[in-house]
């Protein structure tokens, strides 16, 4: 069964929410930065961030300029703080080979630094107008109800996804770029994981709806908890050192977290790992970029030398 394209795009044209990112002035730069954050981010949480680096950093060399750890300091609670430094990475890239602007193309995008499938495609569609298919979990939701009548999409499959979508893509770009948009949204606020409102789909047929809304048949989703989670416990310990201007003694992590001292040591070395966070010669910790020039032993890499002295 096919989506109703006119349909989708009356209801999109009169129901999309007013996010910053979809405003007619904004950036390629600005469209990525958005689609990094938004990656398992909630809109309410990443808007006031979005607007507040596009206000400092309007162009990648800006940013690339800056250092890591004033990057890490600007994301803030995001979570997984590890996409702000592939970002910081992405800009320095953008402003030496690429003229401070952000490709159209996907094949390019794919080139960059912690760019990967959906990235690029959602920069390419949302940010130039590209009729390329965009798949996040809200389309592959809206699909699995109104195409196949799942409640659930199962599995992800790259290649089967896209080819979803792209057969339900308008032929006319403008109108694919806008689709793309509008399935998304309708996923986002109305067909949702838990509460679909099939009262205000816009779609005058439906799969899953024309089945009787049959449950999903296959096992529960497990639900990611963070109270207690290594996560938990890794921002715990991010939240000192972004607090902090100068290098911290490990005593004012540790008391960070008393429950699990084993815990709390995997994460801070896991911080080591992913190059999130550096110690120093004389044995405090500090922000990527902020290590003051901390000289690796001989034969061994900074990241490998400062893990294994963290978990002792």
């Amino acid at each position: 069964m096919a989506v109703d394209a006119s349909a989708l795009l009356r209801w999109y044209t009169a129901e999309a929410r007013d996010l910053p990112w979809r405003r007619e002035d904004v950036t390629g730069w600005q469209i990525l930065m958005s689609e990094v954050m938004l990656q398992q981010t909630p809109v309410a949480r990443v808007a006031p961030i979005w607007e507040q680096w596009v206000q400092r950093w309007p162009v990648p060399s800006l940013m690339a300029a800056s250092s890591q750890a004033d990057v890490l300091r600007a994301w803030g609670k995001l979570g997984y703080p590890r996409r702000a430094l592939r970002l910081h990475e992405c800009a320095g890239v953008l402003a030496a080979e690429h003229g401070d602007v952000v490709p159209a193309d996907v094949d390019t995008l794919l080139g960059l630094p912690g760019i990967g499938a959906y990235t690029a495609r959602a920069v390419a569609c949302f940010a130039y107008g590209q009729r390329v298919p965009v798949v996040d979990t809200n389309v592959r939701r809206v699909v699995a109800r109104a195409m196949h009548g799942r409640a659930e999409p199962g599995n992800p499959s790259t290649t089967r996804d896209l080819a979803d979508v792209e057969i339900l893509l308008p032929r006319t770009r403008s109108r694919a770029a806008t689709f793309s948009a509008a399935l998304m949204e309708l996923g986002a606020t109305v067909c949702t994981a838990r509460s679909p409102e099939c009262g205000r789909c816009p779609l005058p047929s439906c799969a899953w709806l024309g089945a009787g809304s049959p449950a999903h048949d296959g096992p529960p989703k497990k639900v990611q908890k963070f109270a207690g989670t290594d996560r938990q416990v890794r921002g715990k310990l991010m939240a000192v050192l972004r607090e902090s201007d100068v290098p911290v003694e490990r005593a004012a992590l540790d008391v960070v977290w008393l429950v699990d001292p084993g815990q709390r040591d995997r994460a801070l070395h896991s911080l080591l790992v992913d190059g999130l966070v550096e110690q120093t010669d004389d044995g405090r910790f500090a922000l990527a970029g902020e290590g003051e020039g901390d000289q690796a032993e001989p034969g061994r890499s900074s990241v490998s030398r400062k893990a294994s002295t963290a978990a002792r």
